[in-house]
């Protein structure tokens, strides 16, 4: 029999034993577990711990894609790109915001202001999200900035790309870019996955219309660090893929002949060739710098541009809408032949003004012209002829030929801000205003008043249409190469009457549709306006170029802003004499030479007055630009030519 004592030894024991096992099995499950997560670490997440030991080791920077080359019609850039000095910031790689930005005001110079607005846009975005403190250093700027490297962590100097516009006068014409927004980024699907600190895209203009093609694909750079961050050596640059270059039809030289002939009036002008519709000339005054807008505008810039009462942001070629005021007259009466109202030596007589249910309509010429028939009538301009014209002829059938010859649509379709004007007629009357038509408001229209908007591109292609002799033709700024065989199918038409067209004349780019069926009516059109440009007494007769290299045949106009007061008219009270905003538009289109019509033109000048003498004198200048510049043109054009 055992004594208690040595029972309870022995279950002391026991339990003794039974802890060790536990204690022993804890261990062993430790271990294990060390073990596995050792393996675990080895096998299964070294990957993972690589990429992190990685990114500390090695750091890549997307780089801004460079934007495609712009150029006028002889391979001249007029939209290019020029190297940049950033630096830019990634606030997750940085122990001290506030130590950081305090370094680069000592360092840069960096406004508290712009201290602020950086401080706000790091509290709205990602941590590991770049944003640029500057894009565009001086290599002063820059050296400085990579000599205090070590000391900023985070920071990264960046050798970049800006747009750069070669100068101010086709900056309408190009429009300008700028920094992402956010607006951007929601818009425009092909910016996903792109966003890259300092990618411009375009805003107006060419720059937004082919902004897609010519964005480019983002690049990088990769480099190795040390623990401090400091660059050790470049791994690897991929510097993207430029984006798609483009030719335009534009010649800068003509463009900044064009922008000095306006100077700083609120006008423009637009150039075209009447058998393909390349426009050599787009030039809306007073112009801007796009180059201020690409790295931000300054504030007192901005200021100066939008309370300038000439509005230098506009492109009023192409959004500027203006009744035609006397330009018109060229299609009533085309229309008139063509519908068969009045036959060309038909008269009327001119005694100054009439009386149509007792409201008076002027003619420009108080005492009258006498007695005109549709050659003089243009000649001189004369508005109760055609008052009379347009009253047998009706506003339908004339906004029928209006819409025909490029009035009242938008024509280029470049250009989001391309306006479409108005061409009234009785059923638009009713549709827009709610109201009936009435034969005063036809009088009206016959003269380019009233109801009749356009644009000056819109006059230009009317004009060349004219010129061409009637022939359908599309307005094109982009350069193409395909050919185009309106110009030489008028030749063999002209020269063998009657005889099939050869082959290579059957197969164009274009759609051989004469917008007239009796093709003779325009000759009697185009002769009248040469009347006006060459004979005395023609209203654009001042300004002729004699030599017949140059001579051209044009038509005046000027768009009426504040109706004359009868006291007015007794005092014959000058445009010259009114206030600025209360002078007439004035208004000028053409075609040259007579002799082979190459060219049509348009120019619109706000509030100058008389179309002879102000809108006729530029168009003047900048016609005989052109002629001197045809022979070069010509030359890179595939087409058979001659030069003047």
């Amino acid at each position: 029999m055992f004594s208690s004592g040595s029972g309870s030894t022995v279950i002391k024991s026991k339990l003794i034993s039974r802890r060790m096992f536990l204690l022993s099995v804890s261990k062993a499950i430790v271990v294990v577990g060390v073990l596995g997560r050792l393996i675990s670490l080895q096998i299964n997440e070294s990957s993972k711990y690589k990429t992190l030991s990685d990114k500390n080791r090695f750091r890549e920077w997307k780089l801004a894609p460079e934007r495609g080359i712009i150029k006028d019609y002889f391979n001249e850039e007029i939209a290019s790109n020029r190297q940049v000095y950033q630096i830019h910031l990634i606030p997750e790689n940085t122990q001290s915001i506030e130590e950081i930005f305090f370094r680069l005001k000592t360092i840069l110079n960096i406004s508290d202001k712009k201290i602020f607005s950086l401080k706000k846009k790091i509290a709205k975005q990602k941590p590991w999200e770049p944003i640029i403190i500057s894009d565009n250093l001086n290599w002063s700027e820059f050296s400085r900035i990579n000599l205090f490297l070590h000391e900023l962590q985070g920071v990264e100097p960046i050798v970049s790309v800006a747009r750069m516009y070669k100068d101010n006068s086709s900056a309408h014409v190009l429009g300008y870019v700028s920094q992402v927004s956010a607006k951007d980024l929601k818009n425009k699907k092909y910016l996903k996955d792109m966003s890259v600190p300092g990618m411009a895209v375009g805003k107006t203009g060419l720059e937004r219309r082919l902004d897609k093609e010519i964005i480019g694909e983002v690049g990088f750079q990769r480099y190795e660090v040390n623990a401090f961050g400091k660059r050790i050596k470049q791994i690897k640059v991929d510097p993207g893929k430029a984006g798609q270059s483009f030719k335009t039809t534009l010649d800068l030289e003509v463009q900044k002949h064009v922008a000095e002939v306006l100077a700083d009036k609120a006008a423009s002008v637009c150039v075209m060739d009447i058998y393909n519709g390349d426009i050599v000339s787009l030039v809306s005054s007073p112009a801007y710098d796009p180059n201020a807008f690409v790295h931000g505008i300054d504030r007192a810039y901005w200021k100066s541009l939008i309370n300038n009462d000439r509005k230098p942001l506009i492109n009023k070629a192409v959004s500027g809408l203006y009744p035609p005021g006397s330009t018109i007259k060229t299609l009533v009466a085309l229309s008139a032949l063509e519908n068969k109202i009045i036959r060309p030596l038909d008269t009327v007589r001119c005694k100054g003004k009439i009386e149509l249910f007792g409201e008076k309509f002027h003619c420009w010429k108080k005492k009258g012209h006498g007695v005109m028939n549709m050659r003089t009538g243009i000649k001189r301009s004369c508005d109760v002829y055609f008052y009379e014209v347009a009253r047998r002829l009706g506003v339908d059938r004339l906004s029928e030929t209006a819409k025909k010859f490029g009035l009242g649509k938008r024509v280029l379709q470049d250009f989001s801000e391309e306006r479409s004007g108005v061409v009234p007629s009785t059923s638009w009357k009713k549709k827009y205003i709610g109201q009936n038509w009435y034969l005063g408001e036809t009088l009206h229209s016959g003269i380019g008043q009233g109801y009749f908007q356009s644009t000056p591109i819109q006059l230009c292609l009317m004009t060349a249409q004219i010129a061409n002799g009637g022939f359908e033709i599309k307005p094109r700024i982009l350069f193409d190469k395909t050919k185009n065989n309106l110009k030489e199918y008028l030749k063999f038409k002209n020269e063998n009457p009657g005889q099939p067209l050869p082959a290579d004349l059957l197969v164009s780019n274009f759609d051989l549709k004469p917008l007239f069926k009796n093709q003779e009516n325009i000759k009697i059109i185009k002769d009248a306006m040469y009347s006006s440009s060459n004979e005395p007494g023609g209203t654009s007769y001042r300004s002729r170029l004699e030599d017949k290299r140059f001579t051209f045949a044009g038509k005046t106009g000027s768009s009426q802003i504040k109706r004359f007061t009868e006291e007015q008219r007794e005092a014959e009270v000058k445009q010259e004499q009114l206030k600025y905003e209360n002078r007439d538009h004035a208004l000028f289109i053409a075609f040259a030479p007579v002799s082979d019509p190459k060219y049509a033109i348009s120019v619109v000048v706000e509030h100058g007055g008389s179309g002879s003498k102000t809108a006729a004198p530029i168009a003047k200048k900048v016609i005989k630009k052109v002629l001197e510049r045809h022979s070069l043109r010509q030359s890179l054009n595939n087409l058979p030519g001659d030069s003047i």
